[in-house]
C-alpha cells in the first residue's frame, strides 16, 4: 500500500483541504496509516498532477484562500485497482517489545513504568476512537449502522482501531503486573535471579553457567 491509496480513501466523505486532510488522519486514518502533514501535502500535489485528485480555490472573507481537492474518476478506478490486488500479511515492529523480550536481564523498573505509559496512550486511543464511532453513526444504534449506515468503511476501519488498543492497554496492564510481582518477589526473597528496580541485571545465569562447562 502507499501513501497515495491512503489519502483517496480519506478523500472519498468530500472535499478537503491539506489541513483538513492532515486532521483526519491525525483522528482516524492514523490507526492505520501515519502520515506527516508535509508528507500529505507533497502526496496530494503529486496526486493532482497524476489527474487522480482535482483542487479547486475557495477564498474566504476573513481567512486566506484554500484549496479543496477530492477524488477524480481516476482516482476512483485507481482506489479500484488497489482494492482488487492481493494485500500483504501485516507485521508488528515495536521497540517495547524488543525491551520486554530482555525483561530476564535488564532492570525492570524503567521497563515497567514504559509499559504503564503505553497502556495511558491506549486508553487515551480507546476514548478517542469510541468517540469517533458514536459520531458516525448518530442516533442508530451500532448494529444498524452497520447494515444501514452510509458509510460503513471508516466505522470498520475505527473498529479495528478500537480493538488494537483495546488489545494494547490490556497487555501492557498485565506485562506491567507480571513484572512488577516478580519484581516483588525477587526482591523479597533477597536474590537478582529476576533483575528489577533497584537491581543490577545478572550477566549470567547460573544455569546457563553450568550448560556451558
Amino acid at each position: 500500500m502507499a501513501l497515495r491509496h491512503a489519502v483517496l480513501a480519506a478523500l472519498l466523505d468530500g472535499e478537503l483541504s491539506g489541513y483538513q486532510l492532515a486532521k483526519a488522519f491525525d483522528v482516524g486514518v492514523a490507526n492505520f496509516w501515519h502520515a506527516l502533514p508535509q508528507q500529505l501535502y507533497a502526496e496530494l500535489a503529486r496526486l493532482e498532477k497524476e489527474g487522480l485528485v482535482a483542487g479547486r480555490r475557495v477564498v474566504q472573507e476573513t481567512r486566506p484562500a484554500k484549496r479543496l481537492f477530492h477524488v477524480t474518476d481516476a482516482g476512483l478506478a485507481e482506489l479500484e485497482r488497489f482494492a482488487a490486488a492481493a494485500s500483504k500479511p501485516s507485521f508488528v515492529r515495536d521497540d517495547l517489545l524488543v525491551k520486554v523480550q530482555a525483561a530476564d536481564h535488564v532492570d525492570a523498573g524503567p521497563l515497567i513504568r514504559q509499559v504503564e505509559e503505553r497502556a495511558a496512550v491506549a486508553e487515551a486511543k480507546i476514548d478517542l476512537f469510541r468517540r469517533i464511532l458514536r459520531k458516525m453513526r448518530g442516533d442508530l444504534g451500532e448494529e444498524e449502522f452497520l447494515r444501514a449506515g452510509r458509510r460503513v468503511g471508516p466505522y470498520l476501519t475505527c473498529l479495528r482501531g478500537l480493538a488494537f488498543e483495546e488489545g494494547n492497554r490490556d497487555w501492557c496492564l498485565r506485562t506491567a503486573a507480571i513484572l512488577r510481582d516478580r519484581n516483588a518477589a525477587v526482591a523479597g526473597a533477597g536474590t537478582s535471579a529476576v533483575p528489577g528496580e533497584g537491581t543490577a541485571p545478572a550477566s549470567r545465569r547460573p544455569e546457563v553457567a553450568r550448560a556451558e562447562r
